[in-house]
């Protein structure tokens, strides 16, 4: 009787030899499950993919979006902080002193605001089916990559117009894009989950970028900020994105080691604090958002 009352309705096959899967949360604050992560990377690229085809859908010109905004904004900038406001360029010509500048800082301001508004925007998908969380910010910050390929098109015909020479440095320009796109990923990490608890997150972002922009170094040199401030200004990690781009597409000297290294350990520090704020708040993520 025992044995009959072990086995399910209608199947005949015994109630212990039914698969269970039990998701837990992490465990503790630092949790990095690679092979995980891995083990999903098929809904990382549909969500990418899915990303991609959503930008250039139905669109009239396609990516010609992508080249024209880097380019128009360079434009206006060296009509008005050029011409108009005399910044200097460090002796470079001024478009293709911001051109090189605009080229990481699009990147970054595009990625992190998807980033942050990721996880609110996949709620459907976090509420019904169990995935690593970090897939879905993770995604966010890959499309934008796309237009930033677009936009390099035009940083080559700038380069040969103005008869700046190719050098061995240009090698080192995807490790500087990687670098805008950790930084994008390791701000994103804070700015989701916050978002998921307040919602007034996402107004903020915008405020957030426009502020970050001025104390970027994309429309003036390094050299103008006071010696002062200098170690203050370090703690941005664009600001050695920007500068090692810079170095990287014009060859010239490069003076900003300090710098470099400063934002590399923010970067770092950053990245690290926001996988163990994320991990910490993705196990309220299904029941907030």
């Amino acid at each position: 009787m025992e044995q009959l009352q072990s086995l399910r309705v209608g199947t005949g096959i015994p109630e212990l030899t039914k698969p269970h899967i039990v998701v837990k949360p992490p465990q503790g604050l630092w949790h990095l499950n690679l092979p995980e992560l891995w083990h999903y990377r098929e809904l990382l690229y549909f969500l990418v993919w899915r990303d991609v085809k959503v930008r250039y859908k139905q669109t009239v010109i396609g990516a010609t979006w992508a080249i024209l905004q880097p380019l128009l904004t360079m434009i206006i900038f060296t009509l008005l902080f050029s011409y108009l406001a005399k910044i200097p360029s460090d002796g470079l010509p001024y478009p293709l002193f911001v051109y090189a500048a605009l080229l990481p800082w699009t990147y970054f301001a595009q990625a992190m605001w998807r980033c942050g508004n990721s996880v609110v925007g996949d709620a459907a998908l976090i509420t019904k089916v169990y995935f690593p969380r970090l897939i879905i910010p993770l995604a966010s910050v890959i499309p934008p990559c796309v237009d930033s390929l677009w936009s390099s098109l035009i940083l080559i015909g700038m380069m040969a117009w103005f008869g700046v020479n190719f050098t061995w440095a240009l090698l080192l320009l995807p490790a500087f894009m990687g670098m805008a796109l950790v930084t994008a990923v390791a701000v994103g990490l804070w700015l989701s989950a916050l978002n998921v608890r307040y919602r007034d997150v996402n107004l903020t972002v915008p405020f957030l970028i426009q502020i970050w922009f001025f104390a970027s170094p994309v429309i003036y040199p390094v050299s103008l900020v006071p010696e002062t401030w200098r170690l203050l200004y370090n703690l941005n990690p664009v600001a050695g994105v920007i500068e090692g781009m810079r170095w990287a597409i014009l060859g010239q000297p490069f003076s900003e080691l300090g710098l470099l290294s400063v934002s590399f350990l923010m970067v770092v520090g950053l990245l690290i604090g926001g996988i163990v704020f994320f991990n910490r708040m993705e196990q309220t993520f299904a029941d907030e958002i």
